[in-house]
C-alpha cells in the first residue's frame, strides 16, 4: 500500500510537471503549522531563480493545477511562496478504510528481505545482569522486532563472555573451595555429576571473590592463568566444569531476559568462535595483512581520509595471547559460515566506536566479512542518575537488573492497587505489564546514541510521554470496545467515514502515518520514532475520546464507523508496543 507522503508528492510532482516546472521542487513535508495546514511545499521558492519568476506566481499557478484533482481538500498559495495543503475528508476516510483491510495495516514489507544478526547482548556468564546490561537488550530487542515486522530475516544473538581468565579464576577458586570435586582428579575417568557443585548464588559471589584475590596475590593469578590454559586445551575435568557453569549461568539468564520480554535465538558466546581462530590467523599471516608490531600481531586499519589516529587491529598479543578483537573478528567467521548474513548489527556503548571502528575495518580489508555485508555499529548512551552520572543503588553500587524491575514493578502496583475492583493477584500481574513499559519507553523514547536521565516517579507516571500514559490510552479504546460488544454491537470490516470534527480529523491524520513512520525507524534503526509516532496518536485519540460521542452516537452508520477508527487505533497501537517489546494489559 502506498505510503500517504509518496501519494501527496506523486500529485504534486504532477501538478509541477503540468505547469512547466521540473518535478524536483514538489517534495513536501507535514507541515509544523497544523494550525495553518497539514502539509506544505516550499519549492516554488527554490524554482524561483531557475525560471526566473515570483515564487508566489509559481505557487498559484500549481495550486490552480491542483484544484483539478479530488485528492485535496484545499491547496492555497501563501506569500512568498508556500504552497499549503490539507487533504480531503474523503481520500482520509479512502485510506483509514484500506488500511484496516491490509495486511499489516498497509505496511510495504522489504521486498528483498535481509537476513540480519543483531548482537546485542554480551553478559559474562557467572556474573548477575545489572542496569548496564538494560539499554542494549531494550533497543537490540526493539530493532529485532522492527526489522522482523518489515520482513527481514533476523537472529538475535547473545554473545556471551564465556571464555579467557574469568573462566581460569571461577575454576581455580571452585578448586580452593572444593578440592574432592572429581573435575580436579586427573585420573578420574568416570562420568562427571549431572547436578553443578554450585548454585547461581554461588557462581555469582565465586567470580568477584576470585578477582579481587588475583590483583592482591600473584600465585593465585598465575594458578588462574593455568586453569585457563588448562581449559581452553581441553583438559576433560576442567571443560566438564565450564559446561556447568555455562548451564548453571545461562538458565538464569534466560530467567531475567525473559522478565524484559527479551529472546535470543542463538545462545553463543566467545567460546564458540575459538575453533575459527587459528585458521583466521594463519589465513591474516599467508595473505599479507598481519605483521608483527613490537612481539604483537596486528593489521593496520589507518585509511588516507582519518582526521584522527585509528591504531591497528591487534590480533594476537606479544605473549601469543588473543584478545576480544581477535574474537569478534573469528565470531564474524563463525556467522558467515553459519548464516551468510547481509547485515550484522552490534548494539553496544558509544563509548566503544573506535574499538568497533577498527573490527569492522580488517573484517572488510582481510575479507573476513564479505565486502556486501554492512556492519553496522548501534552506540548507545549512558544511562544516568538523578545527579547525571551512571545509574547507581541508593548506596552507590551498580544495581542488579532484577532489583530495578522489582522497584518499578513495586511502585507501579502501588498506583494500580488503588483501583480496589482489581482483584490483588490481577493488580500484580499488571503492575509487571505496566512497570516494563515505564522501563522499555523510558529508555526507547531516547535516540539510542544520547544518554538520558532515568527517572522512576516520570517514567512511572500515567500522565506525558511515558509508557503507562500509552497503555492507558490502549486500556481506555478496549473498555469502550467491551461497552460496544456487551450492548450487542457488531462491526464487519467496512467503509469508514469522512471526519466531521477537528479531532476527527486530526485522529485519522495521526493513523496514516504509520507506514511511514515504521518504514523509516526500520531504515534508520530507530526505535525513538516509534515512540514519538505512538505519542502523537495516544494525544490525537485522547483529544478526540473528550470531544466526541461514541457508544451514544444515535447514527448507526457514523457509530460503526467510529468504532472502526477505534479498532484501527487499537491495532496500530498494539503493533507497535509489541516493535518496542511490551505489552498492553486489559484493564488499569
Amino acid at each position: 500500500m502506498d505510503k500517504i507522503m509518496n501519494m501527496i508528492n506523486s500529485r504534486m510532482e504532477e501538478a509541477f510537471i503540468e505547469c512547466g516546472y521540473d518535478r524536483k521542487y514538489a517534495a513536501c513535508s507535514i507541515s509544523n503549522r497544523p494550525d495553518l495546514c497539514e502539509y506544505q511545499c516550499n519549492g516554488a521558492m527554490a524554482a524561483a531563480g531557475k525560471y526566473h519568476k515570483a515564487p508566489l506566481l509559481i505557487a498559484q499557478a500549481v495550486v490552480e493545477s491542483l484544484a483539478k484533482k479530488d485528492f485535496f481538500g484545499t491547496a492555497e498559495a501563501v506569500k512568498p511562496g508556500f504552497i499549503n495543503i490539507k487533504l480531503s475528508g474523503a481520500f482520509l476516510a479512502d485510506y483509514l478504510s484500506r488500511m484496516q483491510d491490509a495486511e499489516h495495516y498497509g505496511c510495504d514489507r522489504a521486498r528483498n528481505p535481509h537476513r540480519v544478526i543483531i548482537d546485542y547482548g554480551g553478559p559474562n556468564v557467572a556474573k548477575p545482569l545489572h542496569v548496564g546490561h538494560l539499554r542494549s537488550a531494550v533497543i537490540g530487542e526493539s530493532v529485532k522486532r522492527i526489522y522482523r515486522y518489515m520482513g527481514h530475516e533476523v537472529v538475535g544473538d547473545i554473545h556471551l563472555g564465556d571464555w579467557g581468565l574469568q573462566m581460569g579464576l571461577i575454576i581455580t577458586e571452585l578448586k580452593e573451595r572444593k578440592p574432592e570435586l572429581p573435575y580436579f582428579d586427573g585420573s578420574y575417568t568416570g562420568e562427571y555429576p549431572a547436578e553443578a557443585p554450585f548454585t547461581i548464588t554461588e557462581l555469582e559471589e565465586i567470580y568477584p571473590t576470585a578477582s579481587k584475590k588475583s590483583k592482591e596475590d600473584k600465585n593465585y593469578y598465575d594458578a588462574a592463568m593455568e586453569a585457563t590454559k588448562r581449559l581452553q586445551n581441553g583438559e576433560r575435568g576442567y571443560y566438564a566444569l565450564w559446561k556447568q557453569i555455562i548451564r548453571v549461568s545461562v538458565s538464569d539468564l534466560m530467567k531475567n531476559y525473559a522478565r524484559l520480554h527479551v529472546d535470543f535465538d542463538w545462545w553463543k558466546g566467545e567460546s564458540d568462535a575459538q575453533k575459527y581462530i587459528p585458521d583466521m590467523v594463519r589465513k591474516l599471516k599467508d595473505d599479507g595483512y598481519a605483521h608483527y608490531d613490537q612481539g604483537a600481531l596486528v593489521v593496520d586499519v589507518k585509511e588516507d581520509t582519518d582526521t584522527k589516529e585509528v591504531p591497528p587491529c591487534m590480533i594476537l598479543k606479544s605473549n601469543g595471547s588473543s584478545l576480544y578483537n581477535t574474537t569478534d573478528l573469528a565470531t564474524m567467521v563463525q556467522r558467515r559460515n553459519d548464516f551468510h548474513p547481509d547485515e550484522i548489527i552490534y548494539v553496544v556503548d558509544k563509548r566503544q566506536e573506535l574499538y568497533f571502528t577498527q573490527v569492522f575495518r580488517c573484517a572488510k580489508k582481510t575479507g573476513i566479512a564479505d565486502p556486501s555485508t554492512r556492519l553496522f555499529f548501534l552506540g548507545f548512551g549512558t544511562m544516568n542518575g538523578s545527579d547525571g552520572k551512571p545509574f547507581k543503588t541508593r548506596e552507590g553500587g551498580v544495581m542488579r537488573l532484577e532489583n530495578l524491575i522489582r522497584e518499578i514493578d513495586d511502585e507501579m502496583y502501588q498506583k494500580i492497587a488503588v483501583n480496589e475492583e482489581i482483584p490483588r493477584e490481577e493488580a500484580m500481574k499488571t503492575a509487571e505489564i505496566v512497570g516494563l513499559s515505564a522501563i522499555k519507553y523510558g529508555d526507547l523514547s531516547n535516540q539510542a546514541s544520547k544518554d538520558y536521565v532515568f527517572d522512576v516517579d516520570r517514567f512511572t507516571s500515567f500522565e506525558g510521554d511515558t509508557g503507562p500514559y500509552l497503555l492507558y490510552t490502549i486500556v481506555r479504546i478496549k473498555s469502550i470496545l467491551r461497552k460496544y460488544n456487551g450492548e450487542g454491537g457488531t462491526v464487519e470490516t467496512g467503509r469508514i467515514l469522512d471526519p466531521v470534527s477537528e479531532e476527527e480529523r486530526a485522529l485519522m491524520l495521526a493513523l496514516v502515518k504509520f507506514n511511514d513512520v515504521v518504514e523509516s525507524a526500520c531504515e534508520e534503526i530507530a526505535p525513538h520514532k516509534i515512540c514519538a509516532f505512538l505519542y502523537d496518536l495516544a494525544n490525537a485519540f485522547n483529544r478526540f475520546y473528550h470531544e466526541t460521542k461514541i457508544l451514544s452516537e444515535q447514527d448507526t452508520g457514523r457509530k460503526a464507523s467510529l468504532i472502526r477508527i477505534l479498532i484501527l487505533t487499537s491495532g496500530i497501537m498494539e503493533t507497535c508496543i509489541d516493535m518496542l517489546g511490551f505489552e498492553a494489559p486489559e484493564r488499569m
